[in-house]
């Protein structure tokens, strides 16, 4: 019996994934490598958070989303697993946001951070 739990996430797109990791500082290995779990027990993922108990967490691509695998019993976060995914999902949406707008021909022009917690972002373009 597998103590593996997969976690679904809105998170489609790795390199804003791995930057909403670094962002928050947590240390992450690109795969895809091996997520170690219970009993020697192990899932393949793409990126792996290794943890100093020897049980790790893993986003693995399911083929529409990168979902969290780990054996949540073994859990060792700063942040409970609810607020360790709503951490990394909204600097993953910040990610992509900075992302998609570079892509636009957009710059950051403001940026804030709001006592709840919400990053409200000003972004321009000039034209010619």
């Amino acid at each position: 019996m597998s103590h593996f739990s997969k976690i679904k996430t809105q998170i489609r797109n790795l390199a804003s994934l791995q930057a909403a990791l670094t962002d928050l500082e947590i240390d992450w290995k690109s795969g895809p490598r091996t997520v170690r779990g219970y009993q020697g027990q192990t899932r393949t993922a793409e990126v792996v958070v290794e943890q100093d108990n020897n049980y790790d967490i893993g986003f693995s691509w399911n083929g529409t989303e990168y979902e969290l695998v780990a054996d949540l019993q073994y859990w060792q976060q700063a942040w409970s697993v609810d607020g360790f995914l709503n951490r990394v999902t909204q600097r993953y949406a910040y990610q992509t946001v900075i992302a998609q707008t570079a892509k636009q021909g957009f710059q950051v022009a403001e940026q804030q951070k709001n006592q709840d917690g919400s990053i409200r972002l000003v972004v321009q373009r000039w034209s010619a």
